[in-house]
């Protein structure tokens, strides 16, 4: 990879950090599925997710060091292990992709415009090609054993036309039209991540050990399983079929197959993920009722990951993120 002498910015330094912690936790989580995966499809696409991880890791190893950037920790083989029993079984796998999928091109399509520096550009758009190809892949694998949970199809409009009363937008009271397209695709996609993320605390569960994980990964595994039935309410309403759950893809292995920390830090990085698909949703929705329900959802999300960063804090597993100089509290060194 091209390298660049330039001093890497702010918004550099934060989006490689974020990117190599959260492809060295995913290194991990990926390695165990491979270990114990049947279907030849599923496991080629697991392959190529866990090489994307791996490639990922040493290209911004290779900008940090020689931008002098120290390389983060992250997550290790400590973090895993690999002789634990099964903990999902295939069809899992190809949901969690897709979640992984979603949550790598928001962090590198985001980037893309923030960052300057060559090499760092060149990365985040391979990545974000190479992530795009990886949710087509699965896409394809879902389709192809008829497991793809899909946004229903609804009448096409025989003509084009204008919104002509107030009431569009309404939701409470009076006449409440049926959701539009956009609201659709994004309630369904809101409720298609809580199902594969409760699944998943499922799983981490069994295999907590700290109490206080246990407890927070209970409480994330309740507001998943709430928002669950408040988002599909309103497409039952009108008779729109909603995404199913995932629970019965869950083992009942209790051997613990991932660390604590990494449970914990998974967990505020797919909750954080819904903050930003949660704000995503409102701004592209008109019924007052969906958009109030919305920002309820991002509420109970934006507490839980802030209560799950003080545990990381408190647990001392909270790795320290790029920061700006502290100028009231900079004295000099004799």
């Amino acid at each position: 990879m091209e390298t660049d002498k330039s001093r890497l910015t702010a918004a550099e330094m934060g989006k490689l950090w974020v990117a190599y912690v959260g492809n060295t936790m995913e290194k991990c989580v990926l390695s165990h599925y491979l270990k114990h995966v049947d279907d030849t499809d599923t496991k080629r696409v697991l392959e190529y997710a866990l090489g994307l991880t791996k490639t990922f890791i040493e290209d911004i190893k290779k900008i940090f060091k020689q931008a002098d950037f120290p390389i983060p920790i992250g997550f290790t083989e400590d973090d895993v292990n690999l002789e634990a029993p099964r903990l999902f079984y295939d069809d899992f796998y190809l949901y969690y992709l897709q979640y992984l999928g979603k949550a790598g091109m928001s962090i590198y399509s985001v980037a893309i415009p923030l960052v300057t520096r060559k090499d760092v550009k060149d990365f985040f758009i391979k990545a974000l090609s190479d992530t795009v190809k990886l949710m087509s892949d699965v896409s394809d694998v879902l389709i192809s054993k008829g497991r793809l949970m899909n946004t229903p199809v609804i009448p096409a409009p025989e003509k084009v036309d204008f919104v002509h009363k107030q009431n569009f937008l309404s939701g409470y009271f009076g006449e409440v039209r049926p959701p539009h397209g956009l609201e659709i695709a994004h309630l369904y996609g809101c409720i298609n991540n809580d199902v594969t993320s409760k699944a998943l605390i499922l799983g981490f569960n069994q295999g907590a050990k700290n109490e206080n994980v246990k407890k927070f990964l209970e409480r994330g595994k309740n507001i998943n399983q709430k928002h669950i039935e408040l988002l599909s309410d309103k497409l039952s309403k009108d008779n729109i079929p909603s995404p199913t759950i995932l629970d019965h893809l869950v083992t009942t292995s209790t051997t613990t197959t991932f660390s604590d920390k990494l449970m914990v830090y998974h967990k505020i990085d797919m909750f954080s993920m819904k903050i930003r698909e949660y704000a995503n949703a409102a701004s592209l929705n008109g019924r007052k009722d969906i958009g109030v329900l919305f920002a309820k959802c991002q509420s109970d999300v934006s507490f839980y990951v802030e209560d799950g960063a003080n545990l990381l804090i408190d647990l001392g597993w909270m790795e320290q993120p790029p920061e700006a100089v502290d100028r009231d509290n900079l004295s000099s060194k004799e």
